[in-house]
């Protein structure tokens, strides 16, 4: 027996709803009305002849075949426009000098770096990770073509690509005794959450101590996993063995940390746009809480 193909566009519907988590929010994503998106969604089922969101008039979820679909929706896509920018998309070929700051989707960027690659086989990508004061030195003395960094007060410039929220983030069994200092797990100065993470608990009332200086943020990561401390990051480095201190009165709230790109101006034109376009188009389909 013959079986249906299911239609590009259907996938884009329903992976758009599913990550945004509503019509509404999937409708804004692929640039469609709310009734079309909706009435995609309807055809997708009846391809199938299974339901892939169950409906209230608060809430849509995932049904369990809904959850099996959205990984092959995923493959399906990423393989479709992959393919057809080979063919309607000119080559662009050449070397580009990247930075990227461990900030940046720890869990996610190794994906997004191997699709790159075989979207754009032509460009050589030099890649170098670090803290985000380093990259934007080397940036300055013409080292770098491009920089992924992270904003905070003493650096302004560039295009916001990516923001998370900030979180107290500890081992899963991990606990601070009444009365007694917070250990905290930070990387060293210049980095702007050591700071922060001070004067945040100050505001509670509580005196916070550096127990461990790691040199990396997965050594922040491991010093915190091995219950030496607790640590201010962004949602992204939440991993098994970890997780987040509510907000409350022991744990003030923090701000969103902003990751932004720098160098468009003046890098290799064909290449930036290369990849800032690719950058854009992953980060919006993806789970991330993405700047305006």
């Amino acid at each position: 027996m013959a079986l249906p193909d299911i239609e590009i566009d259907l996938l884009r519907a329903f992976v758009a709803v599913a990550e945004a988590g509503s019509m509404t929010g999937g409708a804004g994503i692929v640039g469609r009305t709310q009734s079309a998106v909706s009435q995609k969604i309807l055809r997708l089922e009846e391809l199938i002849g299974r339901r892939v969101f169950e409906r209230s008039s608060r809430s849509l979820s995932l049904t369990a075949d809904g959850e099996r679909l959205l990984g092959a929706a995923r493959r399906m896509i990423e393989f479709n426009d992959e393919t057809m920018r080979q063919f309607v998309s000119p080559v662009v070929s050449g070397r580009l000098r990247l930075g990227v700051t461990e900030d940046f989707i720890p869990q996610q960027l190794p994906r997004l770096l191997a699709r790159f690659a075989r979207t754009y086989p032509d460009i050589v990508l030099e890649l170098t990770t670090g803290m985000s004061c380093d990259l934007l030195a080397l940036l300055d003395k013409g080292d770098l073509d491009l920089a992924i960094a992270k904003r905070d007060g003493a650096m302004q410039r560039g295009r916001i690509i990516w923001r998370e929220p900030l979180e107290w983030i500890a081992a899963e069994n991990f606990e601070v005794r009444a009365g007694q200092p917070v250990p905290l797990v930070l990387l060293p100065q210049p980095c702007t959450y050591r700071g922060l993470a001070l004067e945040a608990l100050e505001t509670v009332g509580r005196v916070g101590t550096i127990s461990c200086t790691a040199s990396s943020l997965m050594g922040v990561q491991a010093a915190v996993a091995g219950g030496l401390g607790v640590t201010v990051l962004g949602r992204s480095f939440l991993q098994p063995g970890l997780r987040v201190l509510a907000i409350g009165e022991d744990w003030p709230p923090l701000p969103m940390t902003e990751i932004v790109l720098l160098g468009e101006e003046r890098a290799k034109d064909h290449l930036a746009r290369a990849l800032v376009s690719f950058l854009m188009e992953s980060l919006t389909r993806s789970t991330l809480q993405l700047a305006a």
